[in-house]
């Protein structure tokens, strides 16, 4: 059907819905992992807490013995010092779940577009229609369901707690403690454990619902491609890609070559002759870097370099890499490949060259 929302969002579509903040994740999911680090993490920090309080409290009484301000506030100091730092394993803890819980939804990304006002946020039909739609089943469900799921752990939890507490007038207020701590450590846990399934499983709705959101035409696709295909930093990259597959290519055809043509520093050509193939082809060029590149790997492969100005640079500027040299250089060329020749029967050929015939200022 035209008009019909069938295609996946493009790279495109889904990098402006990034910078937009339309980004699909459950908040629950930082919250919940939170929760569990934090009773992993709790346990430590109150146990530092309390050891700093018993120090606190064994200095009172030789400042009730002699009651002197600066002592007071010194030991009030130390005491909000002792306490920070108890505290900070804990925050840390859940700032880097929180961070870590974000990226791993979809990254971190500032949405700077959600700061600019639009009036059409006031509007309040949208959020009416969100309000009797599926979304709004899927949240009175979600929190049904966590609700059930937390009573249910509550209950497995204290169950066996409540009979305990009956008869606690027969413990220690010490062992009496622990009890509860252990409790208390053990609900946080499984509720979290129950939280982190659910917010799992939000995450792939919420997901599936923005991925269905962001949907495009073909239409929307063709439109996108063309206004990509239009976009000039698009079309540089692409060049620029271009342009570095080529010249890989041609590097790797380098050790191949019979004969490196050079101006000598500024240009170099190298030649391949196949006399099953034709006329003899270049197989790379250029000029600066390039030649340098094609010169050193001449050098590595024992490829012979012969220096002949003229013929270098008018062989670099007419003819492209692959293709075979024009009838008007076979004669200079040929005689470059019987000096070659000639070197390589003297078990001579590699290195750099002077041509003996040098090739007239015009080919």
């Amino acid at each position: 059907m035209a008009g019909e929302k069938t295609e996946q969002p493009t790279p495109q579509k889904l990098k402006k819905a990034r910078a937009e903040g339309q980004i699909g994740r459950s908040q629950d999911i930082g919250a919940w992992v939170g929760m569990l680090a934090a009773s992993i993490v709790l346990p430590r920090t109150l146990s530092s807490t309390m050891d700093h309080c018993r120090e606190m409290m064994a200095k009172i009484p030789d400042v009730i013995a002699d009651p002197d301000p600066a002592v007071a506030l010194d030991i009030l100091k130390e005491g909000l010092w002792s306490a920070a730092w108890a505290v900070l394993p804990l925050a840390l803890t859940m700032m880097v779940v929180g961070v870590a819980a974000a990226g791993a939804q979809g990254g971190i990304r500032v949405a700077t577009k959600l700061f600019i006002p639009k009036f059409n946020r006031l509007n309040p039909w949208p959020g009416i229609k969100k309000m009797l739609g599926p979304q709004a089943m899927w949240e009175g469900t979600k929190a049904l369901v966590k609700t059930g799921v937390l009573g249910g752990v509550l209950y497995m939890t204290m169950k066996d707690i409540v009979p305990l507490l009956m008869t606690a007038g027969q413990l220690q207020i010490g062992s009496l403690l622990g009890v509860l701590n252990d409790a208390a450590l053990t609900l946080i846990r499984a509720a979290a454990a129950a939280g982190i399934v659910m917010a799992a499983a939000d995450y792939f709705v919420v997901r599936r619902r923005t991925n269905k959101q962001l949907r495009m035409t073909k239409e929307e696709v063709k439109q996108e491609h063309k206004s990509s295909e239009g976009d000039p930093h698009v079309k540089g990259q692409r060049r620029a890609i271009q342009m570095a597959m080529s010249r890989n290519r041609q590097m790797a055809d380098v050790p191949t070559a019979d004969v490196v043509l050079v101006n000598p520093t500024h240009v170099a050509v190298a030649l391949r002759y196949d006399p099953e193939k034709g006329a003899p082809r270049v197989l790379a060029k250029g000029q600066g870097a390039i030649a340098q590149k094609i010169r050193e790997l001449a050098a590595e492969h024992r490829i012979p370099m012969v220096q002949d100005v003229p013929l270098a640079r008018a062989l670099e500027k007419s003819v492209e890499v692959g293709m075979e040299i024009p009838a008007d250089f076979y004669g200079a060329v040929a005689k470059v490949l019987a000096f070659v020749m000639s070197l390589k029967a003297k078990g001579a050929a590699a290195g750099l060259h002077r041509n003996p015939n040098p090739t007239p200022a015009a080919v």
